[in-house]
C-alpha cells in the first residue's frame, strides 16, 4: 500500500514470484500480531475503511492512537453548524488527518490548527488547504495530540476514540476557557453529558460547552451565602439567608452562563472568575473547591460525583 492507501500491483511480466508475495503478506500479518496492532492493521489495510501511511502501518513511522477515517461532508457541515463556527473563531482539529474539517471551517471564515501524528497525512492536508485557497488561515502540524497546547482556541473538533476522548477530557476542562465549544464525531465523553446531540446519516454528533468552575462558597450583595458543588455543567447546593436554608434546583451552566432556582426565585447570571453578575443580584467568591484544576469529577471515582434527583433532571441543551 502506497502513501495514499493504494496497494502496489505487479504486471504479468513481473519477475517477483507469487510465493514471495504471499510470504511478504504473511510476514506483515505476523508483524502486526507481534506488535499488538491487529485492530489498527485491519482498519488501515482496508482503504475503504481507514487510511494510515505505510510507515505508520509497518512500524517505521509514528505510533497511532487513532487510525484516520475521513468524515463525510454532510457530517462536517453539521458539526460546524452545531458549534456555530464562523469568522473570528479559532478552531483546533485534533487528529486532523487530511485536514478536511479544518478546511471546511476556514471556508466559513474561521482560522485554526490541525494536528495529526502522521506526517504523510499532514502533507496531504497542507496541499488540500492550498488547493482550497485557505492556506493562509490554516496551519497543519505533525505532532502528538496529547502534547498539543489547547488554549487559545474557541472551538475544538474531534473524531477520535472513546479512550482518547477520556484521556483528553481533564485537559479540555482545565485548559480551555468557559464557553469553548467542543464537538465530537461518533464518540461522547462518558459521564460528561453533551449539551447538544444530533445524528446525520447514522453518525452521532456531540457538542459540549466548557462550563465555568463555580464550586465553592459565594456571598451575594445582600449578605446571603451561596454554596455550590458541580458535576460538569450540573449544579447543586444551598442558598442561606437570615438563618433560612434553601436547596438549589434546576442548576445548570452553559459556558460562563449560570442558572438556578432557590426559595421560589430564579437566578441567572454570568460568571467571570471570582464574580457572578446577574439581573438584580451579584455574588463574589469567598472560597473555592480546588479552583479550578481539581474541581472536576474524576473518572471512575463515584464519590466525587454529584447527581441531581430525578425530579430535577433535565436536558442542559435547553440553555442556548
Amino acid at each position: 500500500m502506497d502513501r495514499r492507501g493504494h496497494w502496489p500491483h505487479w504486471s504479468t511480466g513481473d519477475t517477483q514470484p507469487y510465493m514471495s508475495r504471499r510470504s511478504t503478506a504473511a510476514a506483515l500479518c505476523l508483524t502486526l500480531l507481534a506488535s499488538g496492532s491487529v485492530a489498527l492493521g485491519a482498519r488501515c489495510l482496508s482503504p475503504a475503511v481507514a487510511r494510515c501511511s505505510w510507515a505508520a502501518l509497518t512500524g517505521n513511522g509514528p505510533a497511532l492512537d487513532v487510525p484516520y477515517l475521513g468524515t463525510r461532508p454532510a457530517v462536517i457541515a453539521r458539526m460546524l453548524d452545531m458549534a456555530a463556527v464562523g469568522p473570528g473563531d479559532r478552531v483546533l482539529d485534533l487528529g486532523t488527518g487530511d485536514g478536511r474539517i479544518l478546511i471546511a471551517a476556514a471556508r466559513r471564515g474561521a482560522s485554526g490548527t490541525g494536528v495529526d501524528i502522521d506526517p504523510v497525512l499532514i502533507s496531504e492536508a497542507r496541499a488540500a488547504a492550498l488547493t482550497a485557497g485557505v492556506a493562509e488561515r490554516t496551519r497543519f502540524v505533525a505532532q502528538d495530540l496529547f502534547a498539543t497546547p489547547l488554549s487559545g482556541n474557541t472551538v475544538v473538533t474531534m473524531f477520535l476514540l472513546p479512550r482518547v476522548n477520556l484521556r483528553l477530557r481533564p485537559r479540555l476542562l482545565r485548559e480551555l476557557p468557559p464557553g469553548t465549544r467542543i464537538v465530537s464525531h461518533a464518540f461522547d465523553m462518558a459521564d460528561w453529558a453533551p449539551d447538544v446531540t444530533d445524528q446525520v446519516s447514522g453518525s452521532n454528533l456531540y457538542l459540549w460547552r466548557v462550563p465555568a468552575a463555580v464550586a465553592g462558597e459565594w456571598v451575594l450583595d445582600d449578605g446571603a451565602r451561596l454554596s455550590m458543588h458541580q458535576n460538569f455543567q450540573i449544579l447543586g447546593g444551598t442558598l442561606s439567608r437570615l438563618g433560612q436554608v434553601e436547596t438549589l434546583t434546576n442548576g445548570v451552566l452553559s459556558g460562563s452562563r449560570i442558572r438556578f432556582s432557590a426559595g421560589g426565585r430564579s437566578f441567572e447570571g454570568v460568571v467571570n472568575g471570582g464574580t457572578i453578575k446577574g439581573v438584580g443580584w451579584n455574588a463574589r467568591r469567598v472560597t473555592a473547591d480546588s479552583l479550578p484544576r481539581t474541581v472536576w469529577p474524576k473518572i471512575g471515582h463515584s464519590e466525587s460525583h454529584w447527581t441531581l434527583p430525578k425530579s430535577d433532571a433535565r436536558s442542559p441543551s435547553k440553555i442556548s
